[in-house]
């Protein structure tokens, strides 16, 4: 395996020996890494920089039903995480042929996209508001379980960040004496059980049950409390199981997601004479455009902006989320701010540009330049209390009462987030320079190209080159850095033969968008 400094994907793909300072220990390495691309070049049916490829991806995916069809709600994250890749890929495919038959297919989707909003479907968030955006659940939010009194009376509220919390369970059995109870919270999913003995329902004993559980945090499951009952109730909860239930919330992260290639098929429209003269594409980058900014309204109160002209998201205290109360991760808020970005390029609104323009600020103080002239940037805002970890009596968050502080570097897949945004602000005007560009650039290939022990194209985890050879669900979303690739080639040479290298079918709603970016690159600008 050659590490992130030891070779140049270029020459490694023409069969030269790489420029390293390790001179020639590694170039079997090289030759064996040429060779084996090479030969699964030949053995893979595709070619995936051919709208032929990206078609038979279309078709392929649309029909088998996997996860992120148009027609899935977001309740499990299908929407976010599935087809708004889809969507992206087909503006991208477009941008790459001038073919209508993408923008069709992009409104064929879109419209079913937008019939699953909530305020459609007639369903709620959290607080009760059917909102123009999309709900998720399993596996994000906290779970919460309401314990009753043996006449019915809800007296204890047990909570728990942990994922996948709707598939945990908080039990009830007997304490040691009848004015005490045992509660057990376990997670079917990993097996993890928090334990709580000989509670009580007296806030004025030393083992009230809230205090108990609260100051053990954090606890196997993550668990949490709140006192539900009348004031003065002293009632147990009646023995019995209850299962947690995941509560619904909209993401920011979600919307963006969802919403970019909505805002990106406006730009498209609004800014191109020839697509304006069309009825159909007027009337739908009109409505798209609409859709957008009510979704991206939905998430107004979480916003926030400094004095200096920074802006991010924040999770508002008392969401049921991990963490509420907390600054959002960088590529969360990124997200939404691609849609900031293509609504400021349709429309021109000041509103949105300055949006675009304080997050890129704001991102581009996460940034780090290191000795290969990249970039390197934290998962979390380091100016926020989960990076800098925080403490019960902070206050900060209502479902995780502290952190010890989460410091890991940002990974490739949600790296691809912040690149694209960063492309977008760029080409806007409205944040980063052709420099940053290509320290981004760098980030892929200097940083997390790389091969196996074998020599198969792969990468990585994390953007400063750490973390160790990436899982399938990293190294798999390589093209989606091509927004970064006309900096470097070699983000696209090494992005197209890991693809080559394992001849990847069309399983996934974001394999169409990294074949999108395939043919996209070489045609970028035609």
């Amino acid at each position: 395996m050659l590490t992130r400094r030891q070779f140049g994907w270029g020459a490694l793909m023409t069969g030269a020996l790489a420029a390293a300072s390790t001179g020639t220990a590694y170039a079997g390495s090289d030759r064996l890494a040429t060779r084996t691309a090479r030969a699964a070049a030949m053995r893979s049916a595709y070619d995936y920089t051919t709208r032929e490829t990206f078609d038979h991806f279309d078709r392929t995916f649309h029909a088998s039903g996997t996860v992120g069809q148009p027609t899935d709600t977001n309740e499990h994250g299908a929407l976010a995480w599935g087809q708004s890749y889809v969507l992206a890929g087909f503006i991208r495919m477009y941008e790459a042929y001038q073919d209508t038959h993408y923008l069709d297919r992009l409104i064929t989707n879109i419209d079913l996209v937008l019939a699953n909003r909530d305020s459609v479907r007639g369903v709620t968030d959290y607080r009760g508001r059917s909102l123009p955006g999309w709900r998720a659940m399993h596996p994000y939010t906290v779970g919460i379980a309401t314990l009753k009194s043996g006449d019915g009376r809800p007296v204890l509220e047990v909570r728990s960040a942990q994922t996948y919390a709707d598939l945990a369970t908080a039990t009830v059995r007997a304490g040691s004496t009848e004015d005490r109870f045992t509660l057990e919270v376990r997670n079917s999913r990993n097996g993890a059980t928090a334990t709580f003995t000989d509670l009580s329902a007296d806030p004025a004993s030393p083992d009230f049950a809230v205090r108990r559980i609260n100051d053990a945090y954090p606890t196997p499951t993550l668990v949490t409390a709140k006192a539900v009952g009348e004031a003065g109730d002293t009632a147990l909860p009646a023995h019995g199981a209850t299962p947690l239930v995941s509560q619904p919330v909209v993401f920011t992260v979600h919307t963006g997601m969802i919403t970019y290639p909505m805002a990106s098929f406006a730009r498209l429209v609004l800014r191109s004479r020839r697509l304006l003269k069309v009825a159909k594409y007027r009337q739908k980058a009109v409505e798209y455009l609409a859709a957008a900014k009510a979704a991206a309204a939905v998430h107004d109160d979480e916003w926030r902006q400094t004095d200096d002209g920074g802006g991010y998201f924040v999770w508002n205290k008392g969401t049921p989320l991990g963490y509420d109360g907390t600054e959002q991760p960088t590529n969360q808020s990124l997200a939404l701010g691609q849609t900031y970005a293509e609504i400021a390029a349709a429309t021109g609104e000041r509103h949105y540009a300055d949006r675009v323009r304080r997050m890129a600020r704001t991102f581009a103080r996460e940034l780090t330049v290191d000795a290969d002239d990249a970039y390197t940037w934290a998962y979390w805002p380091t100016f926020g209390h989960t990076h800098r970890g925080f403490s019960a009596s902070d206050g900060i968050s209502e479902y995780t009462p502290s952190g010890r502080g989460a410091k890991q570097i940002e990974d490739l897949s949600h790296g691809a987030i912040d690149v694209e945004f960063a492309a977008l602000a760029h080409r806007g005007g409205l944040g980063f320079r052709g420099l940053d560009m290509g320290r981004f650039a760098r980030s892929y290939s200097k940083n997390m190209a790389t091969t196996d022990p074998a020599g198969v194209p792969t990468t990585f985890l994390r953007v400063d080159g750490t973390g160790g050879l990436a899982a399938a669900g990293q190294y798999l979303q390589a093209p989606r850095w091509m927004m970064a690739a006309p900096w470097d080639r070699d983000v696209f040479q090494h992005a197209k033969s890991i693809y080559e290298a394992r001849a990847v079918e069309p399983q996934y709603g974001s394999y169409l968008l990294c074949v999108a970016y395939l043919n996209w690159y070489p045609r970028r600008g035609a």
